[in-house]
């Protein structure tokens, strides 16, 4: 008997067949791939951080509802008082929290495709049914008749949209959203992973609905290295979903380093601002480049369509350049790669890279 062959015997087949969650080293690159905020804090700030790190009692476990995250969290993204905050680590903890509370027997999860990956690979690692509605070919926008269908055939348990969506980089209507949300008698899960980029929160949703909790995150802010997420919503769900959360998820580190980056919340929505400038200058010299289209971007990237898109982002790789292709991920996003929008001289690194490639 060989070790294949007893792997193959209790390893579940669908898990099987999955590839595992794949990051590409970067080492040395000009980092466009992961939607990470390109800005590190100054020396002053760092010593200051330093210095609230050295009073960690690495000794003791870390306060297992860590109730000053929260307070900070909903004193900066302003979370009403009657609405509680479930921390995870990173917005992949919190989408596995939800699919192991609601998962059961024939219920199904329903997403938009293209969206994040996690929704249908959780769903798969936790045996949940995951049903994909295809966006517009076109804007991405939300095909609304394909969902109310959808709703009626399967009747969903779990619907996650996400608020921008990755990886197109569009807010979705709210008024689909809404209609999306009245035909649903499952839980509806609106992932605001890109709010601080975006023009609207959703976050009024959750007051109005009863079946609708917010997602959001701090990796995008500008904390990726904390793996940091929430959810926010009503103490009923939260309560319940809050019973499959391992005790103390959030580690000391990150509770007192989340502390301290709260305080300094205007550090990071100057970053925010700079990035969203940024933004619109990438978005302005990317149309002036021939063969190219361009979707407009309320995240803090960029998704675009080139000819022969695994050629051209091999050829950034040669000039040092790390984006992601998305081309053979989902038919919609065939030539389709995306930028993270770094600083302004690794945007211009980028441009000079994809030009070159374009006329190689």
């Amino acid at each position: 008997m060989t070790n294949s062959s007893v792997v193959a015997d209790w390893i579940r087949p669908e898990i099987r067949e999955l590839n595992a969650y794949h990051v590409p080293p970067a080492h040395g690159m000009i980092k466009l791939d992961a939607m990470e905020n390109p800005y590190r804090w100054d020396a002053t700030l760092v010593e200051q951080w330093l210095n609230v790190l050295r009073e960690a009692e690495l000794n003791r476990y870390p306060d297992p509802a860590a109730s000053s995250v929260k307070g900070g969290l909903r004193r900066v993204m302003q979370i009403p008082d009657e609405l509680d905050i479930l921390l995870g680590n990173g917005s992949d903890e919190i989408i596995q929290l939800l699919v192991m509370a609601v998962s059961g027997q024939n219920r199904v999860l329903l997403a938009p495709e293209p969206s994040f990956v996690m929704y249908r690979m959780i769903a798969t690692f936790i045996n949940m049914r995951y049903v994909g509605i295809p966006l517009h070919a076109t804007d991405f926008s939300i095909e609304l008749d394909a969902w109310l269908q959808a709703i009626a055939t399967h009747q969903p348990a779990l619907t996650f949209i996400a608020y921008p969506n990755n990886p197109t980089g569009n807010a979705f209507s709210q008024h689909d959203i809404e209609k999306i949300i009245q035909a649903t008698k499952g839980l509806v899960i609106i992932d605001e992973a890109y709010e601080p980029f975006a023009e609207h929160s959703l976050l009024s949703l959750v007051n109005r609905y009863p079946n609708v909790l917010l997602m959001r995150t701090l990796s995008k802010l500008g904390l990726a290295g904390l793996r940091l997420g929430m959810l926010i919503g009503a103490p009923a769900w939260l309560n319940e979903i809050d019973k499959v959360r391992l005790p103390y998820n959030i580690n000391v580190l990150t509770q007192l380093s989340t502390e301290f980056a709260l305080q300094h919340y205007k550090t990071l929505k100057a970053q925010t601002e700079q990035i969203k400038r940024d933004r619109a200058q990438l978005l302005a010299d990317l149309r002036t480049l021939k063969n190219l289209h361009v979707w407009d971007s309320q995240a803090n990237f960029i998704l675009f369509r080139v000819p022969h898109a695994k050629a051209v982002f091999e050829h950034l790789k040669q000039q040092g350049v790390l984006i992601k292709c998305l081309d053979g991920g989902h038919p919609l996003l065939a030539n389709c790669l995306r930028v993270t929008v770094g600083t302004a001289t690794e945007n211009q690194a980028f441009l000079a890279g994809l030009r070159m490639a374009l006329t190689a």
